[in-house]
């Protein structure tokens, strides 16, 4: 199950629950669901019982209670635990399962995962003044506004609703690329570096593990079709069996959540995030949590020496795909390029 499947899994155990008299508020449009917070369990959480407690008039926990019994019978629910003011914990079943369908979804949609409705039908005006830290900013905000349904306004004048730091420079000796990333990174009230280390073609550079990374998997993607397999959505594996070839470093068992599922299921809520907070920023540093996440799998995608490929190569291949599809993504919302080969 999806996090776009699993939010419609609870909007349905809401609509049963009114449909049933125990609730009598208005269907919510959506349900969020994000991964558990500090003091929570299981795969993911959403505090929708805390938002519908007023309308419906009961106290949070009561709330939460009637539509734990409703989840707790859906198709591909093992378990719902509900912690704190109203959330509820979802734990779901064949964790291999839900790694897979999150990595169909994003093939299936590419560098348009995670774009949603947040500011569907609005016109955001961004109002700024003439300087390029705040023209650079504008752009990506614009760009992050349209992937939630929106659409932006840039404008000059009085008053001026978007004012970042200054850049203490001229940016553009760094190139359009490095550029971009410097005046992004940081936070809109931090003052971002105009230097040289941003073309650092290392793993101290940031911007070089981000595009590195994408590389990496589009050189991978090729590597592969040479060796004649291609990507297929499945269990990871684990490198200890014999089907692939003994032991190696940083391998993840099929029974085991991989690092990159966090990341990739919070892409959704990055991006929505970052658009109605007007904060580049955010994905820029999402971007670069993907990157270290996928950077310790790509070794393991291709087949060693006298290996053959295996489902597992092939599921390998399909998440470190979808990652680097993410990575895409996010690069071209902030004006920067993807490379194919870096």
């Amino acid at each position: 199950m999806t996090p776009a499947e699993l939010s419609r899994t609870v909007l349905d155990a809401v609509r049963r629950a009114v449909d049933a008299g125990e609730l009598g508020v208005d269907l919510p449009e959506r349900v969020t669901v994000t991964e558990p917070g500090p003091g929570g369990c299981g795969d993911f959480a959403t505090n929708v019982a805390l938002r519908l407690a007023r309308p419906a008039g009961l106290p949070p926990l009561r709330v939460a209670e009637i539509l734990r019994a409703r989840l707790l019978d859906a198709e591909g629910v093992d378990d719902v635990v509900v912690t704190g003011p109203g959330f509820l914990n979802i734990t779901l079943r064949a964790r291999d399962e839900l790694l897979t369908g999150l990595v169909r979804e994003i093939r299936e949609l590419g560098t348009e995962y995670g774009h949603g409705d947040a500011l569907a039908g609005r016109t955001v005006v961004l109002r700024v003044p003439y300087e390029v830290r705040a023209e650079v900013v504008a752009d990506s905000v614009a760009r992050l506004v349209a992937t939630q349904g929106g659409r932006a306004e840039i404008e000059h004048g009085e008053p001026v609703n978007l004012r970042p730091v200054p850049a203490p420079e001229d940016p553009a000796p760094l190139g359009p690329d490095a550029a971009r990333w410097a005046l992004l990174h940081p936070a809109p009230h931090d003052r971002p570096r105009v230097t040289a280390d941003h073309l650092v073609q290392r793993e101290i550079n940031p911007l070089f593990r981000v595009r590195y990374a994408h590389a990496r998997v589009r050189a991978l993607t090729r590597n592969a079709h040479d060796l004649g397999f291609a990507a297929e959505p499945g269990e990871l594996g684990s490198a200890g069996t014999a089907d692939v070839g003994g032991p190696r470093a940083g391998t993840h068992a099929g029974s085991t959540s991989h690092p990159l599922q966090t990341p990739l299921t919070d892409h959704s809520r990055i991006l929505a995030t970052a658009a109605t907070d007007h904060a580049p920023d955010r994905l820029a540093r999402h971007l670069l949590t993907v990157a270290d996440a996928l950077l310790p799998l790509l070794p393991e995608v291709l087949p060693v020496g006298e290996e053959k490929p295996t489902a597992a190569h092939r599921a390998r291949l399909a998440l470190a795909e979808a990652a680097g599809a993410v990575l895409a993504g996010g690069l071209s919302l902030l004006g920067i390029d993807a490379p194919e080969h870096l």
